[in-house]
């Protein structure tokens, strides 16, 4: 008993406190097999060599150079789900942060496990294909139309499973972003700047140098001649030879797209023509480069539109994709003279225009007449514009799991906080009246509807034995109980459930707010209306009965402590996943098992119930919580009158009177019974004597 008390309390203050994770048990964690890996590929791709010790390995593609990592999730984030046990997921990543692949390796989910089965978990995974990390990747969907401009990206859930989606979806997410900032340079974290369209200033070509809004490099023959000195290359431009001073390469170099600084380089037509270009590609930055020296900027080969066989690009560690933007270039009065192009790299890519990229320019050289020899070399400018020219656009930060889980439930824990203060009131102040003949049959039998359609399915409100199995274990595995923020409707069912202990007992959830405990009852009442033979054991068959309850709580916890991946299919006990969590659409054998439990509830008043539920043991205990005797007695209950113990169908009050509250389940038909003067034998009594002799019987509880 003390210790579900303790596993409660823990079940408050882990809820609210949500500590860190802790750190992983690498004792218990493992890695798949080389040869399991390798099957697991996506070909053109192979597996490489492991890369650390941490379950990473490189990725190579079909020449055999590395194209990116892979690793399983579980190593590197293991976030509990809702069995105790992370989700395992093997992760393709290539070296510019973006997902190849998503394969589920193994999951404990009780939803997954034999509910839905796996195949809804491993469609969601397969979403992540092209995303890449440096998205805001968000599951569920946007309220509204998602605009074209929302850099959000939304994964579809699973219907039923949103929670185990989310701890995936987590579980990614972390062992992605440990891997990029481990291995790999560069990934953004933020979206890239824009040119600022409201940003104005009158600028000349000289203002542009003057602020150092342009690159000005130039690299002499001398320096050329240097870099291939001691190569087979290093007498084969004679002209370089000739004169070491002369310039090989001339460069201007300046961002075209602030506004301001367009007008400042280029003519009219040319900036026109550019307005036009930035309406087809709004996502590209365009560059002008001005060379006016040997090199030419391209090779003899070019296709315009097409990306420069001498010029490449990168920042922050990361290619940057450039293209020319085929656009004729007529240069404003004052310009440089030379060779100019617009080239083009797109922003969606990564590309940060207001900080620092380094363009490389080749040079080529080559060696003999009939098949000659290429060689080299790579010449690094690096350039900035000024940040003032740009606008960031605020990044759209994911909320947190448990915040972003919390905003997809606000309309159904609105109605579930009504549901839950109508319930209160009239269990509570309201008790009497709620109680009252004319009213406790149609109030009682409506909430029931709504806790079995609003509670149990729609809103995935069925409490489980499985999340207290699941608080033991992440506790003795030292987790994290993160985990129940995931569900926060069904954590409010729980919230009302562990108030409702120092209130009422049990008596709350079990009679009151329990799905499969409303669907019994229906059955019961089935069952009456087809006049069907009524199973009623003996009392001490029933007090036999009732023990075995807490011997299937005992058994599941041995099971936690001691075979825990074995849990998940021994708390198939509870029916409870099947009737209310999937509706009954599984495995044939798990559909007999609830429907017999229902049929046999026509007959024997919520047998399931009463007898053998462990979650109904774990609400018994903690209903010792309880700081009253909430339902009145009088000095006659229980001696002569028997007429609450004999109607009462749970078997909760005892022949003295008294009403065993770890077996009550509030259905309130004794207290009916106590406030109805036709019916309450010791006032039906008290009305037939002379008035002079006449007095109530006093109460000795309230």
């Amino acid at each position: 008993m003390r210790l579900v008390l303790v596993l409660l309390q823990l079940l408050l203050a882990h809820a609210l406190a949500v500590p860190g994770l802790a750190a992983p048990d690498t004792h218990r964690l493992g890695t798949l097999p080389r040869e399991a890996l390798a099957e697991m590929i996506v070909p053109p791709y192979s597996l490489g060599d492991p890369i650390g010790e941490d379950g990473v390995w490189s990725l190579l593609n079909s020449g055999g150079t590395q194209a990116g990592y892979v690793f399983q999730t579980e190593p590197l984030a293991p976030l509990p789900g809702f069995s105790g046990a992370p989700i395992d997921m093997l992760v393709t990543l290539d070296l510019a942060g973006r997902f190849i692949d998503v394969r589920l390796v193994s999951q404990n989910e009780p939803i997954f496990v034999s509910g839905l089965g796996e195949a809804p978990l491993r469609g969601f995974l397969e979403q992540y294909g092209g995303l890449s990390i440096a998205d805001s990747l968000v599951v569920g969907t946007p309220y509204g139309a998602a605009g074209a401009g929302s850099s959000l990206v939304y994964l579809d859930g699973v219907t039923k499973a949103t929670a185990s989606v989310r701890i995936a979806h987590e579980s990614i997410l972390a062992a992605a972003l440990k891997v990029a900032r481990e291995k790999m340079q560069g990934i953004a974290s933020a979206p890239p700047s824009r040119p600022d369209p409201d940003h104005v200033e009158a600028l000349t070509w000289d203002d542009l140098v003057a602020q150092d809004i342009v690159t000005h490099a130039v690299v002499r023959n001398a320096e050329l001649n240097a870099r291939f000195a001691d190569t087979i290359w290093s007498h084969d431009d004679p002209e370089a030879r000739a004169a070491p001073d002369a310039a090989f390469l001339d460069l201007w170099m300046v961002d075209l797209g602030p506004p301001s600084i367009a007008r400042a380089a280029l003519s009219e037509e040319t900036l026109a023509e550019l307005g036009r270009f930035a309406e087809i590609a709004p996502h590209d930055e365009p560059i002008l480069l001005i060379e006016s020296a040997r090199h030419g900027l391209v090779g003899e080969d070019f296709v315009r539109n097409t990306a420069p066989d001498l010029l490449s690009a990168h920042q922050g560690g990361l290619p940057v994709a450039l293209r020319d933007s085929d656009i004729f270039v007529e240069l404003a009065p004052g310009m440089p003279e030379g060779r100019a192009m617009i080239l083009r790299a797109d922003r969606r890519l990564g590309f940060d225009p207001s900080a620092e990229w380094t363009l490389n320019v080749l040079a080529l050289r080559e060696h003999g007449m009939l098949r000659p020899e290429i060689g080299s070399a790579s010449f690094e400018i690096a350039h900035a514009t000024p940040e003032r020219f740009f606008e960031r656009p605020a990044q759209p930060v994911a909320q947190s799991p448990w915040r972003e889980a919390l905003r997809a439930r606000t309309a159904d824990l609105g109605l579930l906080a009504l549901l839950l203060a109508t319930l209160f009131a009239a269990l509570w102040p309201g008790l009497r009246r709620t109680a009252s003949a004319e009213v406790l049959t149609p109030f009682r039998l409506s909430a029931l509807v709504l806790v079995t359609g609003f509670v149990g399915w729609w809103g995935q409100g069925q409490l489980s034995i499985v999340t207290v199995l699941g608080v033991i274990r992440t506790a003795i595995e030292g987790g994290s109980f993160a985990f129940l923020l995931y569900d926060p409707f069904g954590l409010a069912v729980w919230g009302a459930a562990i108030l409702g202990f120092v209130i009422w007992g049990r008596a709350l959830f079990c009679g009151w707010l329990c799905p499969f405990g409303a669907l019994q009852e229906f059955a019961h009442h089935a069952g009456r209306l087809l006049r069907l033979p009524q199973i009623r054991p003996s009392a001490t068959w029933d007090r036999r009965l009732k023990s075995l309850k807490y011997i299937a709580l005992a058994g599941l916890v041995l099971l936690v402590i001691l075979a825990p991946d074995h849990v998940d299919k021994a708390a198939e006990i509870e029916p409870f996943k099947t009737a209310i969590t999937t509706f009954f659409l599984r495995e044939w054998y798990y559909v007999a098992y609830a429907a017999f439990w229902l049929l046999l509830g026509t007959v024997l008043f919520k047998g399931f119930c009463r007898y053998l539920c462990p979650l109904g043991a774990v609400m018994a205990i903690g209903g010792l919580l309880r700081g009253r005797d909430w339902i009145a007695r009088r000095a006659p209950c229980g001696s002569p009158c028997q007429l609450c113990r004999v109607k009462c169908a749970y078997g909760a009050i005892e022949k003295s009177g008294h009403v065993n509250y770890s077996e009550c389940f509030g259905c309130l038909d004794c207290v009916s019974i106590h406030d109805d003067p036709a019916r309450c034998v010791p006032l039906v009594l008290d009305a037939r004597r002379p008035s002079r002799a006449r007095s109530a019987a006093p109460l000795i509880a309230e």
